[in-house]
């Protein structure tokens, strides 16, 4: 049996949630289809141990509803995955979402009709959807990555997967465990694993920049003071750059004395967000020297964090600038390399050539283990979209038209798919901003968007390409002007074999973003193709 209605959303996650209540608001049918059996998106699929938020917990909330941001109270500087699944869930009881959701309906093809302006979406079990709009709010970092190492199948141990965590808990106690990653996952996973594991191999090969969390419990005072300014707090940050409105910079990190820069990076290292390192000059994403200084700051910071200054070395990248990777928060990882039951295995030093069926083999040596867990990242903003058959004008699908490189226009529609929108999607800040500002922004312009169509009785809403064309290339010269020009990371879909290159994230800041949409949206949509 088909279901008509006017708005589908996929996805149950902070986006999908509120993107189901904004059409609620505007009057329009709605329905949101979930492939898991809950709200909470990624903190409902991610339950590794160790799963923190590397936004404070204060800001990494909804600021739509004041009454909910006010009686919500977190716990921690940077909760932990159980506590912000459960903030998902009360969002969900709070405003009776479920009702507009279908659970545990995987989609699998959604196909616009040219005709009639609409899109049937068909989910693995057979329910088919009919929607004159489909907003996609899957998330950026939504398709883990497939595991492509030779041999992972005949490993006779256990193997675990930070994507797809077991929900009974995993006993490391006196076992030889080998972690595969070293990104933001990999950190978390390695800090957790090597408290209680007889031996813990942590398999590197491009290290990732980490500071200190200095996470605490919050106190009741703190709280309270955060709570009074709430609403006016949150309408700044709306507008700074990084969604977090962290203090921005003041001058050139070349004009100041080596001295300033020690001091001023000392302090963000010991009281702030990571991310502020980002706007701490004013040339530091901009200029090689002035991110240079960053960099040896924090390398400074490893070599003190850890004894032996040979292994420091290997943990201190090199092959990039920073902010070019994600920036990562730990709690004691540098530190557990002074434990004589961790190893770092340095791949670039020993590529890692093959899985057994009792370890794993580098060119050098032979590892026994009884544990590999894997940590090996997404497939960033395209691969939940890959994941399905995306079929827009003439039966293009959207996996073969990205496979020359993902293109939108404002992150918001590509070419090609009408009626169709993307949350957060490839050329939106996303990735690179407090994400809960980044889609509460895009939600909201989509939903003021289908408001004007729906007004002014436009059945049809489309990206053009010219428009989608200048916005991608205004995206990559800010690539090839700031210090990413030098990036191979997965913001580039570095990380993926095979995946087109180009600069995924928006590179021109939440801020920014956001006036260049609301223009838009008042030159009544300009760059995209409306038609009743």
């Amino acid at each position: 049996m088909t279901k008509t209605i006017d708005v589908l959303v996929v996805g149950a996650g902070f986006a999908g949630m509120l993107a189901v209540h904004n059409m609620r608001k505007l009057g329009l049918s709605v329905l949101g289809v979930e492939k898991g059996a809950d709200v909470g998106g990624t903190w409902y699929w991610n339950t590794y141990p160790g799963l923190r938020c590397d936004v404070e917990s204060v800001e990494y909330s909804y600021s739509w509803d004041e009454e909910l941001q006010q009686d919500w109270v977190w716990s921690e500087r940077y909760s932990a995955q159980p506590e912000i699944l459960s903030y998902a869930q009360h969002v969900a009881d709070r405003f009776d979402l479920r009702k507009d959701f279908v659970f545990n309906q995987k989609v699998v093809t959604t196909v616009f009709s040219d005709k009639d302006n609409t899109w049937t979406v068909t989910t693995e079990s057979g329910e088919v959807f009919v929607a004159r709009w489909v907003i996609m709010a899957t998330g950026a970092l939504s398709a883990p990555k497939k595991v492509d190492i030779a041999g992972a199948s005949s490993f006779q141990g256990e193997s675990y997967f930070s994507t797809d965590w077991p929900k009974n808990p995993v006993d490391f106690t006196g076992k030889r465990v080998a972690v595969v990653g070293t990104g933001s996952t990999g950190i978390q996973l390695s800090t957790f694993i090597a408290k209680t594991a007889a031996e813990l191999f942590v398999l590197q090969r491009t290290p990732s920049w980490t500071v200190p969390a200095n996470n605490q419990p919050l106190s009741a005072e703190y709280v309270a003071e955060v709570k009074k300014t709430y609403a006016s707090e949150r309408e700044r940050k709306r507008h700074s750059m990084d969604g977090l409105g962290l203090p921005g910079p003041v001058k050139s990190a070349l004009e100041a004395t080596a001295d300033e820069r020690e001091k001023h990076y000392q302090f963000i290292y010991d009281n702030l967000s990571p991310f502020t390192f980002f706007g701490s000059y004013t040339d530091v994403l901009v200029d090689d020297e002035a991110n240079q200084t960053i960099s040896d700051f924090l390398a400074s910071k490893v070599r003190e964090r850890v004894k032996d200054q040979a292994l420091a070395e290997k943990l201190i990248p090199k092959s990039y600038p920073f902010g070019t990777r994600r920036t990562c928060i730990d709690t004691g990882y540098y530190e557990i390399f002074n434990q004589d039951n961790v190893h770092l295995v340095d791949l670039l030093e020993s590529p890692l050539k093959q899985v057994t069926a009792t370890g794993f083999e580098t060119e050098a040596a032979n590892y026994d283990v009884d544990i590999i867990v894997y940590a090996i990242g997404y497939d960033a903003f395209t691969g939940i979209l890959n994941d399905v058959d995306v079929i827009g004008l003439g039966g293009e699908n959207l996996r073969e038209v990205w496979k020359q490189g993902a293109k939108t226009y404002m992150g918001a529609m590509s070419a090609g798919f009408p009626n169709l929108f993307l949350v957060t999607g490839p050329q939106s800040p996303s990735v690179l901003s407090n994400v809960v500002v980044s889609l509460e922004q895009h939600v909201e312009w989509i939903s003021g968007a289908i408001e004007y169509l729906e007004k002014n009785k436009f059945t049809r809403m489309e990206a053009s390409r010219t428009a989608q064309e200048d916005w991608v290339a205004a995206n990559n010269f800010l690539g090839e002007v700031t210090v990413h020009r030098n990036s191979g990371s997965w913001y580039v879909g570095a990380n993926v074999a095979g995946k087109a290159r180009v600069v995924l994230p928006a590179l021109m800041g939440v801020g920014p973003f956001r006036a260049a949409c609301t223009e838009v949206a008042n030159d009544n949509y300009k760059g995209f193709i409306l038609a009743s």
